[in-house]
């Protein structure tokens, strides 16, 4: 009902920024949040930006105050604008869409919906 594709990763120095993308097609308007994770080597995926429909946003502690996440107005393009980034940040990133339960938009099994994924590699 819904493809995703994330865009935007690459490799940058400590400090750096980068901006992720995801498209969005099909039936979004079904679903009421989309949600940035992300996936070191050998930890568990971890929920970091969702965005509502009434565009309120939740961060993880991790990302607060350098992630930001955005949407245009029919939910096809979700940005994630990422500053000051350290190595901690590497990882794949995804993008997923669902309805989460109530205070569970970081949580990864309330998604059903996600994109391949993008990988971001940040030195030192």
């Amino acid at each position: 009902q819904v493809q995703l594709v994330e865009s935007g990763g690459g490799s940058v120095q400590a400090g750096g920024s980068l901006r992720l993308s995801c498209a969005a097609s099909g039936k979004t308007y079904l679903y009421n949040t989309v949600t940035w994770f992300r996936q070191a080597p050998g930890k568990e995926r971890e929920g970091i930006a969702a965005i509502g429909n009434d565009n309120r946003r939740r961060y993880a502690d991790s990302v607060a105050g350098r992630f930001t996440i955005s949407q245009d107005n029919d939910k096809h393009m979700i940005t994630l604008e990422m500053n000051s980034l350290k190595p901690e940040d590497t990882g794949m990133y995804y993008c997923a869409i669902d309805n989460p339960g109530p205070g569970a938009h970081l949580s990864p099994p309330e998604y059903r919906y996600w994109g391949p994924g993008t990988q971001v590699t940040v030195s030192p």
